[in-house]
Order: C-alpha cells, then structure tokens, then sequence
C-alpha cells in the first residue's frame, strides 16, 4: 500500500499509564474516607482540581500530585497532617518513576510499520516528563520524529501537519483517547484509528464524532497491521 503517515500517541496506547495513576487515586480516596464524604464527590472534586490545575500548570505527574495535595487539604482543613502530605509526595514521586509497561503487541506491530511507513510519536504533557518515558520505553527507535506538546488540539494537529508536510489524505492518528486524539484529528482533516483502552483517564472521554477523515476503530495496537 502507499506510503502513510501514522502519528501515534503514548500513553495508554504505546503504554499502560492511567492504571497507575487510578491506582494512586483509589489508595488517595481511601485516606478521604474518615471525613465522612462520599467516593464519588471526593473523586468529582479531584476532577474539578485537576481541571483546573492543567490550564494553570499543564499536564504531568506533578500537576496531578498538586491536585492531590490541594483536594486533601480542602477535605481535612485543621486536621491535615504533615505526614499525610508527606505519604502523597512519596506516591507521586513514585509514579514519576514508574518504569513504562509496554502493552502487548506494540514492539513487534511498530517493527512491522517502521519499514512501511513514516512515523512520528506525538503525545502530550510536561515536555522533561514525557521524553524520559520516552526514552525509557526503547520505543523512540521505531519513530521518525518525536512530538510533545502542551495540548493536542484542532490547532496543534494542523500545525504538526504543516510542520511535517502530511498529506491529510494519507495521514493517520492513532490512539486511545476521544479527546485528544481522535475528534481533533479529524476535524483537522486527518484520518483517526480508535483503540480504546478501559482505563481510559475521565478527562479524556468523550463521544466520538465524524469529521473530514476516515474513522478506523481496533480492539487491539497489534491489528493495525492487518491495515497499514
């Protein structure tokens, strides 16, 4: 088949990363509970926080351990205590660390692209953070350039595109999230390869809509090669 350009996001499609991040969130809720509220608004409000922390300071793992401290202290108020923060601090700094599981079948379907077509990473979050995973995946061999950026919008797809002189036509996004990856995509023109992921972070759900390009949706990073 012709030459295409497929632009693959990372996290929760190269990689697992929101499972550890609801890993934190679950054992965080668990230290709200002795304040008497429910899960679900203790979760709501961290939402809110993290909504709001993202457009003052981004994407990443700091931003998201800020968001902690600040939902902890709203709940605890006089009865905050050092070492709970303290506690916190630690898991992020532990997420922060968290070596890159590679899912199933990616290594061996990038092999298979890498010699057929062009491709490019393109992800988003704080630029130090998401290169040192990057790196410490082994997967940046695979790509013929590497993308982060603070947001991946209608305006950041169609700047990539001219950046990287891609034929709309024959130009791919491939990844997990309705958001970031596939709406804007499309209505940037390009074509989209859905492949959800069930812990999908909630902030990035969203209906997936129509638009310019074609819609391919895969259960699985492996069966892309039986398309491309």
């Amino acid at each position: 088949m012709p030459r295409e350009t497929l632009l693959i996001d990372a996290d929760d499609t190269l990689w697992e990363n929101n499972v550890f991040f609801e890993q934190t969130i679950e054992e965080f809720l668990t230290l709200l509970e002795p304040f008497g509220y429910p899960r679900e608004y203790a979760r709501h409000i961290l939402n809110e926080t993290e909504r709001r922390n993202i457009r003052q300071h981004g994407y990443g793992v700091r931003s998201f351990g800020r968001s902690l401290e600040e939902t902890y202290m709203k709940f605890a108020g006089h009865q905050a205590e050092r070492a709970t923060m303290e506690a916190i601090r630690f898991r992020v700094e532990e997420l922060e660390l968290q070596p890159p599981r590679v899912l199933e079948g990616v290594l061996e379907t990038l092999d298979y692209l890498s010699g057929r077509h062009r491709l490019i990473l393109f992800t988003k979050g704080e630029p130090a953070e998401q290169a040192a995973k990057v790196e410490r995946s082994g997967l940046h061999i695979h790509f013929d350039a590497i993308e982060i950026v603070a947001e991946k919008d209608v305006a950041t797809y169609r700047a990539l595109v001219n950046r990287h002189h891609v034929v709309k036509s024959r130009g791919w996004m491939v990844g997990n999230s309705p958001r970031s990856d596939i709406n804007p995509a499309l209505e940037a023109g390009l074509n989209a390869v859905f492949i959800p992921h069930p812990a999908t972070w909630e902030l990035e759900h969203e209906e997936v809509r129509s638009g310019a390009g074609r819609l391919l949706i895969l259960e699985k990073f492996l069966d892309l090669r039986q398309h491309f």
